[in-house]
């Protein structure tokens, strides 16, 4: 029986050469800039500008209380420098920053190495404990305020009338006690974070060796810690020095 074998055509060859392209319309190519327009706007006129007044201001008698600005070229400074404000003002800055950042990481270890179980008496402290975080710092300085008043509930448990915010120096440590008492349950999770991390076997083989809890705190935990102390330490200072809202409400 014979076969009849029908060969497919080849399609005829497309006459012509390849069509470019054609070019985006204009807006399209420049309609990104639309969308980043608002984010700009914003960034100049929120920070740019103001951080460029900050260098022009200092030069000037500039003051809320008139509209008339004027050019006094480094009198400003020189009166800084002659009343010795300044060096006052850093000098107190540094050690509200120093205490602060003491007192906020202390009280976060501790609380981190006495809520390290994951029992649920401890989940339930260490949201107690997080809860001044979400407090307002405004809010936070005015009840401590009325609390450490000279006829306030302290002095009324006590029996006493300290003056606690009579004083520089009875100021400057309360305040700063108030702003580790804040910032403490962020320091505590940061450390927690960092003690969960620890490997079991390098306790259960300081254990075995006869470690006590102090031992194998200083020898294996404290190194163990050492990422989360530098990165509490650094936020507790730029926090302080940051701070205003404790301090005017206390």
């Amino acid at each position: 029986m014979a076969h009849t074998v029908v060969r497919a055509e080849k399609p005829a060859p497309v006459s012509g050469a390849p069509k470019k392209p054609g070019r985006l319309p204009r807006a399209a190519v420049h309609h990104p800039w639309w969308f980043a327009l608002p984010a700009i706007v914003v960034f100049a006129g929120f920070f740019l500008v103001p951080n460029l007044l900050n260098f022009y201001y200092p030069f000037t008698n500039w003051s809320s209380y008139h509209p008339d600005i004027a050019f006094t070229g480094l009198d400003n400074f020189r009166t800084i420098a002659d009343d010795g404000s300044l060096l006052r003002a850093i000098r107190t800055t540094l050690l509200y920053a120093v205490l602060a950042a003491i007192f906020q990481n202390g009280f976060g270890l501790v609380l981190a190495l006495l809520l390290e179980d994951d029992t649920r008496f401890n989940r339930f402290f260490r949201a107690v404990f997080f809860l001044p975080v979400l407090i307002s710092a405004l809010a936070t300085g005015y009840v401590f305020q009325a609390l450490l008043d000279q006829d306030g509930a302290v002095n009324s448990v006590l029996g006493s009338d300290i003056p606690w915010l009579g004083s520089t120096t009875w100021t400057l440590v309360v305040v700063t006690l108030i702003h580790g008492w804040k910032w403490m349950g962020l320091a505590m999770l940061i450390y927690l974070a960092g003690l969960k991390g620890i490997p079991g076997d390098m306790l259960e083989a300081a254990r075995m060796d006869g470690a006590g809890p102090l031992r194998t705190f200083w020898s294996v935990r404290r190194p163990m810690l050492a990422p989360a102390v530098t990165f509490n330490v650094t936020t507790a200072l730029i926090g302080s020095m940051n701070t205003f809202d404790i301090v005017q409400a206390t």
